[in-house]
């Protein structure tokens, strides 16, 4: 079952490999994308707070259960 937590890191994974291939083949300015998706990671860490977990979440997404 795919939840809000899971689907969060398919999407950071998506993201960032979709930003290096880019810098790639494209420019290398595409390396500001994973970077972005990094500074939001981090900032997740200190505030709790993730854009994407909220999208998905009014998408359906259910969170996994706490053990």
């Amino acid at each position: 079952m795919m939840t809000i937590e899971r689907a969060v890191m398919l999407l950071v994974g998506s993201v960032v490999l979709l930003g290096l291939i880019l810098s790639v083949v494209v420019s290398p300015w595409w390396q500001v994308l994973p970077a972005f998706v990094a500074v939001n990671m981090i900032q997740f860490v200190f505030t709790g707070f993730c854009p994407a977990a909220i999208i998905l979440k009014k998408l359906g997404l259910k969170s996994a259960p706490l053990f």
